[in-house]
């Protein structure tokens, strides 16, 4: 089997890869919990319970926000938690069994 990981970096890069699951899940008749869906769940779909579809320990929150300045989030507040992400990311690496790549949601601005 061949898996990417996601990988959501910021406000936009949730909101951009909410959307996309959101797609994803439309596309391939799948519900917010990962089952397979009904013809009735498209309503439950855009209603966006998504939650279920990760796993609360690949949910990485700072303690702060960096308030949309690149510099305090890259040297103070991104410094806190860089290595519990590098952790996290090894760990679900070390899960696949056929890493293919990962898809980086980021804002450029």
């Amino acid at each position: 089997m061949r898996e990417c990981l996601s990988i959501h970096i910021g406000q936009a890069g949730v909101q951009i890869g909410n959307t996309c699951w959101e797609l994803f899940c439309l596309e391939h008749g799948i519900q917010p919990d990962g089952k397979m869906s009904s013809d009735n769940i498209i309503s439950e779909i855009r209603n966006g319970a998504y939650r279920q579809l990760f796993h609360p320990d690949q949910m990485i929150t700072g303690k702060e926000d960096a308030a949309n300045n690149y510099a305090r989030g890259h040297y103070t507040v991104g410094k806190d938690i860089i290595d519990l992400v590098l952790d996290r990311m090894r760990k679900m690496t070390d899960q696949c069994t056929g890493l293919q790549g990962f898809l980086i949601f980021h804002s450029f601005g």
